[in-house]
This record gives structure tokens, C-alpha cells and sequence, in this order.
């Protein structure tokens, strides 16, 4: 069995049955979750939108590969209405679902890279990863998700 994490978004809609949603795609098609986070409510990053995010973080207990995931979370986002995720901007969206870590992989194909290449640099993401896998060690930075967050609120925060 593999220990995944996922974030969760969601800025439009219906925000609170966009995440019960993606929860239960996730739970029926993926595994079944060893922990979930808080919502954590945030502005948008990257860009300018009046809707605002409701973010979380789960663990996920899965036999799966990292490219079965991706593939089923991505089928989530369809289902649920999401358009092709976009490469050169941010835009508001219905659902987003990042595979952030598996085990311990470090991971590099043309679709998908291990760990999530930007978690540590996302509070929306460090906070409610920090809330339920705090000691999880990033196998890249070999630091924590608790060491994380600190770096980042020591850089980002003044």
C-alpha cells in the first residue's frame, strides 16, 4: 500500500459539494483516506479574481501507480466540469486535484513530477499538509513539512 497526499481546490461553484465531490470520487476510485485537513479559505495566487479558494489536504492509502492517480484525478476534474488545465497562466476553476507526494518517489516523466514541484512554495498547500502529515519529509529537501512551512512564513511573512 501507498501513502499519497492530494490538495484539494476548489473557487467556484458551489465550493463546499465541489470538495465533498472530489472527496468521494476519490474515496470510490483512488483509496482510502488515512487523514484530512481543515479548509483553509485563500486569495487566489498567481492572479486577480473575486473568488476566493477553499483549499485542503488529504492523505490517501492506495495500491495505485502515480500515473493511475493522476489519470483518475484528472478524470475527476472532468466530471465534475473542469476545463484542460492550463501550463502558462492560473485562471478560477471548479476542482483541483494535485497528487503533491507518493511515499518517498521522486519522480520525473512528461506529465507528471514527484514531489508536487511547487508545495512548498504554496501556504494554500503547506498549511493543511502541515495539519495532518506535519513530520513528513520532503524527498527532495529532506526537510519536513513543518520545516516547510516555517521557511516559508521566515521568507514570505514580514
Amino acid at each position: 500500500m501507498n501513502r499519497i497526499y492530494l490538495a484539494i481546490g476548489t473557487n467556484l461553484g458551489n465550493k463546499p459539494v465541489n470538495r465533498l465531490n472530489a472527496l468521494a470520487g476519490i474515496l470510490e476510485n483512488i483509496g482510502r483516506f488515512s487523514a484530512i485537513s481543515s479548509v483553509y479559505k485563500t486569495k487566489p495566487q498567481g492572479y486577480e479574481s473575486r473568488n476566493n479558494f477553499q483549499n485542503m489536504v488529504v492523505g490517501v492509502d492506495t495500491p495505485l501507480s502515480p500515473e493511475e492517480i493522476l489519470r483518475i484525478t484528472q478524470s475527476i476534474e472532468k466530471e465534475m466540469g473542469r476545463t484542460q488545465k492550463t501550463t502558462d497562466s492560473y485562471q478560477d476553476r471548479i476542482i483541483d486535484i494535485d497528487l503533491l507526494a507518493y511515499n518517498d518517489w521522486i519522480l520525473q516523466t512528461e506529465n507528471l513530477q514527484l514531489p508536487h514541484p511547487l508545495f512548498h512554495l504554496r501556504r494554500f498547500v503547506l498549511e493543511p499538509f502541515n495539519e495532518i502529515a506535519p513530520d513528513y519529509v520532503h524527498p527532495v529537501f529532506r526537510k519536513t513539512v513543518r520545516e516547510l512551512l516555517m521557511e516559508f512564513e521566515s521568507l514570505y511573512i514580514r
